[in-house]
């Protein structure tokens, strides 16, 4: 009896989700994958596409590409999920499966801040990387912010990445020694849930570069060049970028997926939600830990998870393999400019705190960032 896997998504846990399922499951089921988007942007590579060292073309790819491997593609709007029924609605046609996976990531809700769209750049998105370059063009000097609009967010070394980034950009540039790079982070410390230790590595890494960082700084609203605090704090700035709210999407909420969170909870082993043979993975979960914070949302996390669904499906399926399990370690790269990047890793399961590691940067990291996103490309396209 042939049978159906759907893919709602196709990030890096969507992808990854599919084609190993592919691989692993025998040609007559099928592996169908949901995207409203045609195209797929490998999202660490914005931040040097913001900085002009490398062009969209780089590190995007058709997902029609997808279809070489067997993988069906369907382009559209979710507009409904039924996890119960296994079934899905995408611009009025119901697609149902035996199989579901969740990986629709988060939505960006710049709104949720007054005046924060209207007055700043998105760091996470190609459009928001563009009007930051073209932004980076035009300036002559003056002081540049990056802004965490809320302590909770994907991709969590992103934004002291980009203030380093532009820090070497504003550097080779030569501006004047006027210009000045500064953090306001709503978190207390970078990267909290990696720990003080790895935390004020990078705080000792903005130091250096002369990066004013400010923490546990909530933005309020945003108006005429300045960032309004909640505790009545105020900072001006000439050219704002920022890491938006992160909220579930609205399908998946009005699908009764979400628990106290706000996000879908799971078991944090298998991926597993409270609906019979219904996963989800990767930015649209949300996985607590012993320490009280959750796993971060990031793309390693993701690939993994995604890896341990496709294998315990084609396992249910075919009666084949062995029982897999995420086991919370993960990895990643975190670059300051000049062609530089150090890499931090480890278990993000271990109790009573995550168990991570951060190297130094130096060259070898750098290229080992350029030599994976030329993998990935190579790998899934």
């Amino acid at each position: 009896m042939a049978r159906t896997a759907l893919i709602l998504g196709a990030g890096i846990g969507g992808i990854v989700a599919a084609e190993t399922l592919r691989k692993l499951l025998p040609p007559q089921d099928r592996v169908v994958v949901v995207e409203r988007e045609r195209d797929h942007v490998f999202a660490p590579s914005l931040l040097w596409h913001m900085t002009g060292e490398n062009d969209a073309a780089a590190f995007t790819r058709p997902l029609s590409a997808l279809k070489s491997k067997g993988i069906e593609l369907v382009t559209g709007d979710i507009r409904r999920i039924d996890p119960a029924a296994l079934s899905v609605e995408v611009d009025g046609k119901t697609l149902i499966g035996d199989a579901m996976v969740v990986a629709l990531g988060a939505d960006y809700a710049p709104e949720a801040i007054p005046g924060l769209a209207e007055s700043g750049h998105n760091l996470y998105t190609l459009a928001g990387a563009e009007e930051i370059r073209a932004a980076l063009d035009r300036f002559k000097g003056g002081r540049i912010v990056v802004l965490t609009a809320t302590p909770a967010y994907k991709c969590p070394a992103a934004p002291y990445e980009a203030a380093m980034l532009v820090d070497a950009y504003c550097k080779k540039r030569k501006f004047p020694q006027s210009t000045e790079v500064a953090i306001y982070a709503a978190e207390p410390a970078p990267m909290p849930v990696t720990g003080p230790v790895v935390g004020a590595q990078i705080k000792m890494m903005l130091e250096k570069k002369g990066i004013a960082y400010s923490p546990a700084r909530q933005v309020a609203k945003v108006e005429s060049g300045t960032l309004h605090f909640a505790d009545g704090a105020a900072t001006n700035f000439d050219l704002l970028l920022y890491v938006p709210p992160h909220r579930v999407p609205t399908v998946v909420k009005q699908a009764g997926l979400c628990a106290d969170s706000g996000w879908i909870s799971v078991d944090r082993e298998t991926m597993e939600t409270q609906f019979p043979n219904v996963y989800a993975l990767g930015d649209v979960t949300s996985i607590p830990l012993k320490m009280g914070r959750p796993l971060p949302k990031a793309g390693v996390f993701a690939n993994g998870q995604a890896q341990v669904v496709a294998k315990n499906i084609a396992r249910a399926w075919t009666g084949h393999g062995e029982a897999a399990r995420f086991d919370g370690h993960g990895m990643c790269f975190l670059e300051i400019g000049s062609g530089m990047a150090g890499v931090g890793s480890g278990n993000f399961y271990a109790e009573p705190t995550p168990d991570v590691r951060m190297r130094y940067p130096n060259p070898l990291w750098h290229m080992g960032k350029v030599l994976y996103e030329k993998y990935w490309l190579w790998s899934r396209f």
